[in-house]
């Protein structure tokens, strides 16, 4: 079932989760420095992106449906960069500033193509400002058909568990891209997209494609969720559910970079399911983006025409 630009266009998708600015300062490198035995890196360009949960949003909205964020950033010049992006891409954009926090900036040194260093600035946000982005949750969540939480690990999250319950109490599809070991906190969620290497943190390793299926399967029951996805890189995706499993296999490709699959991968599953599909005819149409995304450098969206050409 492929849904129209009309359908996706009505399509209201609501991301919370950890914002962070990407940086990239590109440059030449032609000889080693005299002071230590590293590159040194002439900057050329520099070049700024939306990372993150800031990201999947601004996959959403690339797929031509309405993605709306709720984030906290700190008070300073990345988190205003961030917002300034976010509402140039078309972004509804809701962030909550906390005076005393670092705005995430993931600083990337890219030379002769590849990355050289990556420089990361952050701390954890205060609660009073999550309990604001809570409040401001509560009255977002009748607007949209889908909400998506996309944990980064960086402490915009604390409060999920509510936030879930009450995003299911009021009938929303949740997603859930989920982070460190802990599931318990999303519990409830409609479903969660692991990859290969997450689940295994969280249900040990599996021998088998029936142990794999025994593992997923007992932790969708143990956490009440509808479905729980796992994304294989080179071996495609497996969606477990109550009516057993649906696994689609990875598009055969020069794999260039897969910086921010993930985020595509689930951001296509809310938009579909914004625009009334189900998690199974959702499926092969997020499969399908990712394949595309992970053809293109750093962190990338996939257009409709892409998508759907």
């Amino acid at each position: 079932m492929t849904p129209s630009k009309q359908q996706l266009s009505a399509a209201r998708v609501l991301v919370v989760g950890d914002a962070m600015l990407d940086r990239y300062w590109h440059g030449t490198v032609d000889r080693i420095s005299p002071e230590a035995p590293v590159p040194v890196v002439k900057v050329t360009r520099e070049e700024e992106r939306i990372g993150a949960a800031a990201n999947v949003a601004y996959n959403v909205s690339t797929l031509g449906a309405q993605a709306s964020f709720l984030g906290v950033v700190g008070d300073d010049e990345p988190g205003h960069r961030l917002e300034r992006l976010l509402r140039e891409t078309g972004i509804r954009t809701y962030l909550k500033r906390d005076a005393g926090l670092h705005t995430t900036v993931k600083l990337r040194v890219i030379g002769r193509q590849q990355q050289l260093l990556r420089l990361d600035f952050e701390n954890e946000p205060d609660h009073e400002v999550l309990a604001m982005q809570t409040e401001a949750f509560a009255q977002l969540v009748p607007q949209h058909e889908a909400v998506l939480f996309s944990d980064y690990g960086k402490g915009g999250l604390a409060h999920i568990p509510s936030m879930i319950a009450s995003a299911r109490g009021a009938g929303r599809t949740v997603l859930v891209d989920p982070k460190g070991s802990d599931y318990g906190r999303y519990r409830g969620a409609t479903i969660i997209t692991p990859n290969r290497a997450e689940l295994q943190d969280v249900v040990g390793r599996w021998t088998s494609e029936d142990d794999l299926r025994t593992r997923a399967q007992n932790l969708r029951a143990a956490l009440d969720l509808d479905a729980l996805l796992v994304t294989r890189s080179e071996e495609g995706m497996t969606l477990y559910d109550a009516q057993g499993h649906l696994h689609v296999t990875a598009q055969a490709r020069e794999v260039f970079d897969v910086t921010g699959a993930g985020d595509t991968v689930i951001a296509t599953l809310a938009t579909m399911a914004a625009a009334g599909l189900s998690l199974r005819d959702a499926l092969p149409i997020a499969n399908r983006a990712g394949g595309i995304v992970v053809g293109k450098f750093g962190t990338a969206t996939v257009s409709y025409e892409e998508l759907f050409a």
